[in-house]
């Protein structure tokens, strides 16, 4: 068995496109050995038995990546493919043969094959006798495989953006490839594309150790290796050096730590080879300005990370990662260099703050009718005058409903919230979009509710995000995202696939969110029909829509909630309406699943299901069912039990039901389970009278009917 190396070497490749594409390469590279018969995690790595399968093969498989590379190193590659014994199957045996002796088919077949016509057989099949060659194919080394398969693999990797940098030449790719590195143990694979040839030469760090070729001997001296020549190609590694040193620096601040930012580190980490902290300092005056803006300009713009003081507020310190190292005369150039690219763009948020607070929000509201929205839809100024309607009918659904909010901020939080697009910030800084009406409605004094209102207008950014903290904010929140779904839908911009433009299923899934984690009662019905009834458009597809929202309404309770996906599918067709109850009836399915009478319940249940569905499918409407049971057309004494026991816990659950005890409710209704076994044991539903079968089909509707409001049983996957 062998170690494959193989890395190509490119221009500066965009940080958030290097993750993607590193995961992408190792599944094409071990893809591509396992097909051809050369690799197998879990058969290379036997002597690991009882271990994981997926951490067998992270072991097996080890990936790379720095700006200017992508790189994967697979261990336990077979040296060469096992001979293969094939039979193939030719024409028939009327056409290959004429007379017993083969003729022109006979003898094309044979060629194909590769054996002398005299060779070939004739087998009989289901459609009739074919001729036939057994052939035996010697397998192929890995390097000829590899040398003639791989340059596919490599041009099928999937970029956001790609580029042409050879004129006349087909290939394309994210940046122009330099370089490739191709090994199996220490022997080069001649692996071709973009005009390069495989060897076994890397390079180092660009300004570190120059343009001078880095020779790897082994592909498992590949890491070391490089890092002699100052490129730390272990992404892991790298991140943690990262980490390490911003602790290092923040220490020489007393009291001081750096501001957590994932997104951030992840970013830095994709930037550099061989990282480095620098840590600068800026005048304290910037301070006055809101930490939002000088949070995003560091971060978003500069790529700095902030630094703040014991009690979480900002310091007047931020701290740089570099893709060098530096004595300490050097460090302070940087550092220096550093601060003053900072106070320049201080200055010009400074200066456009102030600049802003000269016309007011309320005077910008007119300014949004120059403001497109979408082109079929108009502008931000009519989009406002939407949400701003849609927000009051929500309102007017919540306050019978005891929820209290401020209907004076909420109206003026609507009317305001999309003003900030006419800012001079905004224009400059774009992330801070919303973040900068909300802090300009309150540096002009508008009330706490509409200012926070505004501010979290876009809140939750993600799943994983918080949802905003108001009521005024969490129905402005869903006011705004429900009428750009609605007018989208009704102008045909649905998304489609992976195709999603508008966002819009980020912005179902803010709605879904918002609804599953507040106290807001409510209900998808209800949100949707305020949403139809206060647009514009009038060719809305409503029940899109709502097939819309509940799909979102399953991503969620999936990816968010972790529930199992046959739990959800059953809470969703015991009802998708109220978000809060669904979530609630999933954790409560999800916490009594593992009884063997809920286990048993729900397998009987199915059945019930199933029975009901042939009973149609044979021609049996359920519709034509009696609505009530007819206690006479009992006899079967299993029967009478199943019925009068099932009337008896009905009630019960559906008390519990209404009390929302839902997990207490499931739990009583398993405890049918000896009256559902000994029915399906001893009563033949599909009985030769029409009334007796009529009316046990009705019990079985009744009983699952019963006992499905909370979740559907059947949908439950059990044992067996």
């Amino acid at each position: 068995m062998a170690d494959f190396l193989f890395e190509i070497g490119l221009e500066e490749i965009p940080a958030r496109m290097i993750g993607p594409a590193e995961a992408e390469l190792a599944k094409r590279v071990t893809g591509l050995l396992e097909r051809e018969r050369l690799w197998d995690s879990v058969v290379v790595f036997s002597r690991l038995s009882g271990r994981d399968k997926a951490e067998v093969a992270q072991e097996s498989v080890k990936t790379y990546s720095t700006p200017r590379r992508i790189a994967v190193l697979v261990r336990g590659v077979a040296a060469k493919q096992e001979d293969v014994t094939e039979e193939l199957v030719g024409p028939s045996a009327k056409i290959a043969f004429k007379d017993g002796k083969p003729g022109p088919a006979a003898e094309a077949f044979a060629k194909k094959a590769g054996i002398a016509a005299s060779e070939l057989k004739t087998i009989t099949t289901p459609k009739g006798e074919y001729v036939a060659a057994t052939v035996k194919r010697a397998g192929r080394t890995a390097a000829e495989v590899l040398t003639d398969a791989l340059p596919k693999e490599i041009s099928g990797i999937y970029w956001a953006k790609n580029m042409y940098w050879r004129a006349g030449k087909p290939e394309h790719f994210v940046r122009p490839v330099r370089w490739l590195l191709a090994l199996l143990d220490g022997a080069v694979v001649p692996v071709e594309f973009a005009g390069f040839t495989a060897g076994a030469v890397s390079y180092g760090h660009r300004v570190l150790h120059g343009e001078k070729p880095v020779t790897i001997a082994k592909p498992s001296e590949y890491a070391e290796t490089l890092k002699k020549a100052h490129v730390m190609v272990d992404v892991a590694e790298r991140r943690q050096t990262i980490r390490k040193a911003l602790d290092a620096a923040t220490r020489t601040v007393a009291g001081a730590r750096w501001r957590e930012d994932e997104y951030l580190v992840e970013t830095v980490t994709n930037l550099t080879e061989w990282p480095s902290v620098v840590l600068g300092n800026f005048e304290p005056e910037y301070l006055t300005l809101p930490e939002e803006v000088l949070v995003t300009v560091m971060r978003d713009h500069q790529k700095y990370f902030a630094v703040e003081d014991a009690a979480g507020k900002l310091a007047p310190h931020f701290l740089a990662v570099l893709n060098t190292e530096a004595d300490a005369a050097g460090q302070e150039v940087i550092r220096h260099g550093n601060a003053r690219v900072l106070r320049a763009r201080f200055n010009d948020a400074r200066f456009f703050w102030n600049y802003d607070q000269k016309i007011p929000l309320t005077e910008r509201v007119e300014m949004l009718k120059t403001v497109t929205f979408q082109k079929d839809l108009g502008s931000y100024f009519a989009k406002t005058e939407a949400v701003g309607k849609l927000s009051a009918e929500l309102a007017a659904i919540l306050g019978p409903k005891g929820v209290r909010l401020e209907a004076k901020s909420l109206a003026l939080a609507a009317l305001l919230a999309k003003t900030d697009l006419t800012t001079e910030l905004v224009k400059e800084f774009t992330e801070l979009q919303g973040v900068v009406g909300g802090l300009y409605a309150r540096a002009q004094e508008c009330s706490e509710a509409t200012a926070a209102a505004i501010y979290a207008q876009y809140q939750p950014a993600g799943m994983d995000a918080a949802i905003p903290v108001t009521i005024e904010g969490q129905v402005f929140g869903i006011a705004d995202r429900m009428n750009t779904i609605v007018d989208m839908f009704a102008i045909g911009l649905a998304p489609t696939g992976s195709k999603d433009p508008f966002a819009l299923r980020r912005a179902a899934n803010g709605v879904v969110k918002i609804l599953a984690e507040s106290g807001l009662p409510l209900t998808l019905t209800e949100v949707l029909q305020a949403a139809v009834a206060d647009s514009a458009q009038t060719k809305t597809d409503a029940a899109a829509v709502n097939a819309f929202l509940t799909e979102r309404l399953e991503f969620y309770l999936r990816e968010v909630k972790g529930q199992a996906y046959d739990v959800v599918k059953a809470v969703l067709a015991g009802g998708a309406d109220d978000v809060r109850d669904a979530v609630a009836r999933a954790e409560a399915v999800t916490a009594v699943r593992g009884s063997d009478d809920f286990a048993a319940i729900s397998a009987a249940f199915k059945r019930t299901k199933n029975i009901l569905t042939q009973s149609c499918a044979d021609g049996e409407s359920l519709a034509s069912l009696a609505k009530t049971i007819d206690a006479k057309l009992l006899t079967e004494p299993a029967e009478i039990a199943l019925a009068k026991r099932a009337t008896e816990l009905a009630a019960k659950v559906e008390h519990l039901r209404q009390e929302k005890k839902y997990a207490e409710a499931l739990q009583v209704s398993a405890t049918l389970r000896p009256e559902v076994d000994a029915f399906f044991e001893a009563v033949m539903v599909m009985a030769p009278d029409a009334a007796v079968r009529a009316n046990r089909l009705a019990l079985l509707r009744q009983v699952l009917g019963d006992f499905s409001k909370i979740a559907d049983f059947s949908e439950i996957v059990t044992a067996g």
